[in-house]
């Protein structure tokens, strides 16, 4: 068992215990990245809380050899898409993967994601090509937050809102 899966054992059940979902565990050049998510977003206090919880249980079970750095935080606006779950709360936002070095195609794929499946996932491109991209071919993705004037917010919910009204008849 990897250090990930010693300490996703040791959190999952601290983050039930907090309220906030388990996203992902990293460990990388001595820092273990915790990063958990909540459907009205994660608070300070939820971190902080969870933090303290983690570190007890880390300093008492020691899953993790030698030094460490220990980060708990929430995804942020463009998040990180690793695992088939991770794509499937994804379906609908724009996303940009990097496929790994000979896959066919473009390696550079950014579009709307319009399914995902244990498999793999579909991504429509702005220049309407769907690409079909199995998950072990994908060797980085994350969400792209696209920035929206007031005014061109205010017009794609008005037009949402006109879509759904001529849907009703």
């Amino acid at each position: 068992m990897g250090v990930t899966d010693r300490v996703g054992s040791l959190v999952a059940p601290l983050c039930d215990r907090v309220g906030v979902e388990l996203l992902d565990i990293d460990y990388d050049g001595g820092v273990v990245r915790v990063t958990i998510d909540h459907p009205d977003g994660v608070g300070m206090d939820a971190i902080a809380a969870l933090t303290r919880e983690v570190s007890r249980a880390l300093d008492h079970d020691e899953p993790v050899h030698g030094r460490y750095t220990l980060e708990v935080s929430s995804p942020g606006l463009e998040r990180s898409l690793r695992r088939p779950g991770h794509f499937m709360r994804a379906i609908g936002s724009t996303v940009a993967v990097k496929m790994l070095p000979g896959t066919e195609g473009d390696r550079r794929v950014q579009g709307i994601l319009e399914s995902a499946d244990e498999a793999g996932i579909t991504v429509r491109t702005a220049e309407d090509v769907v690409r079909v991209l199995c998950h072990g071919e994908i060797q980085k993705a994350r969400t792209v937050f696209e920035w929206k004037s007031e005014s061109e917010a205010a017009r794609t919910s008005q037009d949402r809102h006109a879509i759904d009204e001529s849907e009703v008849g």
